[in-house]
């Protein structure tokens, strides 16, 4: 069992009287293993792509408190400018979450895209949407992907110290409190409002991806190496979860 200190714990509350249920949690250790991460395998995103992910990578933890706890869901936003895709997946069953930022290769789209593609332990199989996204900002797009694929209102706020929280209407929720909200009173919810807390989770940044989970895929160049290595003795092969990097020699296909 992995020490309770790697994970984050993050808090699931009603807000009573409004009928709104508020997520929230502190990010850092989460971060702390995500920059880890980066410094293994040296990968050096650019500041402003990396507080994307980081954001990407809180909203998406989340939804998924505010969601059945079976479920894994995948995020990926195909973005015109910067021309990236941004992809975070989880889930509450693995209690991990993980992510990575694709710059190379990646399709131009007319308009920013938003692909949601969630399983759950009951339903392996997919269920999927797409929506228009606006903006660049990750915390914006919660509201626009609650309204449209969630079919309620929900806000999401990035408070100080590497905390966030969502918002998330329920059935007769308070529609005109939930959208006057701002950071300030966000952080007095607790003090003000009757609330309850209905359940606690927790999540580390962790893919879980290894050497020999990668080699299989490349199990199709098994007939054909020269066209894989190119002349080369060896070959960095990235993890599409996460982007850690795994060195493949000729032997080992």
């Amino acid at each position: 069992m992995d020490p309770a200190e790697e994970f984050t714990t993050i808090e699931s509350i009603f807000v009573r009287h409004r009928n709104a249920l508020l997520i929230r949690g502190q990010f850092t250790s989460i971060y702390t293993d995500y920059y880890l991460h980066l410094m293994q395998h040296g990968i050096r995103p650019p500041s402003d792509l990396d507080q994307m992910l980081k954001d990407g990578l809180a909203m998406l933890t989340l939804h998924l408190v505010a969601r059945p706890w079976a479920e894994t869901i995948a995020w990926t936003a195909n973005l015109r400018a910067p021309r990236i895709n941004l992809f975070v997946t989880g889930g509450s069953f693995d209690e991990n979450i993980t992510g990575r930022i694709f710059t190379e290769d990646v399709r131009e789209p007319d308009r920013n895209f938003f692909y949601a593609q969630t399983t759950s332990v009951d339903n392996p199989a997919p269920r999927t949407s797409t929506l228009e996204i606006d903006g660049k900002d990750p915390i914006t797009w919660i509201s626009q992907y609650y309204d449209q694929s969630e079919q309620r209102p929900a806000r999401a706020f990035r408070l100080e110290d590497e905390n966030f929280v969502l918002i998330a209407a329920q059935p007769d929720c308070d529609l005109e409190w939930l959208e006057a909200l701002d950071a300030a009173a966000v952080e007095k919810i607790i003090e003000v409002e009757e609330t309850t807390v209905l359940e606690t989770r927790r999540f580390r940044f962790f893919c879980g991806c290894s050497l020999e989970k990668i080699l299989p895929i490349l199990g199709g160049w098994k007939e054909r190496p020269d066209a894989l290595f190119e002349g080369a003795d060896a070959i960095t092969i990235q993890c599409p979860r996460c982007a850690a990097k795994y060195e493949v020699t000729r032997d080992m296909i």
